[in-house]
């Protein structure tokens, strides 16, 4: 049975997620950007927390979590990067890149997706489809490069890039239609990008979430995914440029747009 997908809008612009599996009546929380809307959420559903999953050490994925947890009666589990856990809110489970571990009586795979951060994780559950990435792989978009290198990203990215198409990535972050403008600006011709860039339009005017999205939506659409493709590379004028080469170059655009 899959778990339920809950997505939780936070601060101006940030998301959290919460998974329930209704076998167990476990439930997991990715990441804290606030307590509230968790908390409420949590009320709402009658589903007691079982475990938090953080991404990364940033503010804006972790600083709800006292709150969340002094308002909470039984103290869940805190999963994050081993690596990481000098910067993380105390963890009760640290893990590290290809571990397998059950969370919500399914088995979920890490993954070391630095670039953004540099020891930052996705966690995959194959039998849902659900990958929580964070700020690596985003909504037409990756994160910014704070800590890794170009190269460390797009590795990262192509991790994740390896998935399964019906793979839903849960991303951190409500960037998608500036994301999308800036695709614009590379791959106008594109025509999954035009379809994608309507759909955008029509869900943001609604007030809706664009996240989740498909892992094979992001490969049509999503430039820092696509820097493989002929047509994007010859437009930038790295036709023979090495792959990471090109994701740099698209990056270094986007940090500028």
């Amino acid at each position: 049975m899959a778990l339920e997908l809950m997505t939780l809008p936070c601060l101006s612009d940030n998301y959290a997620f919460l998974i329930h599996s209704a076998e167990t009546g476990e439930t997991a929380l990715i990441d804290v950007p606030e307590a509230g809307p968790v908390l409420d959420a949590l009320k709402a559903r009658g589903w007691t927390l079982t475990d938090v999953l953080l991404t990364h050490h940033h503010w804006d994925h972790v600083d709800g979590l006292p709150d969340l947890l002094a308002a909470l009666p039984a103290k869940p589990r805190i999963w994050g990067a081993a690596a990481d856990a000098h910067r993380l809110p105390p963890l009760t489970n640290p893990v590290k890149d290809g571990d397998r571990v059950t969370i919500c009586a399914e088995e979920a795979v890490i993954i070391d997706v630095s670039g953004h951060t540099i020891g930052h994780i996705a966690f995959h559950f194959p039998n849902s489809s659900f990958a929580f990435t964070g700020d690596s792989l985003m909504a037409m978009g990756c994160g910014r490069l704070f800590e890794g290198s170009p190269e460390t990203m797009w590795q990262s990215l192509c991790k994740l890039a390896a998935l399964p198409d019906e793979t839903l990535i849960c991303s951190g972050h409500e960037y998608t239609a500036s994301n999308m403008r800036f695709a614009q600006t590379l791959d106008a011709a594109n025509p999954d990008l035009i379809l994608r860039a309507s759909e955008i339009e029509k869900t943001c005017a609604a007030g809706k979430a664009t996240v989740p999205s498909t892992l094979a939506s992001e490969r049509l659409t999503n430039p820092f995914l696509r820097a493989t493709n002929p047509s994007l590379k010859a437009a930038l004028g790295m036709a023979d440029a090495d792959n990471a080469a090109v994701f740099a170059a698209i990056r270094a655009l986007k940090d500028k747009f």
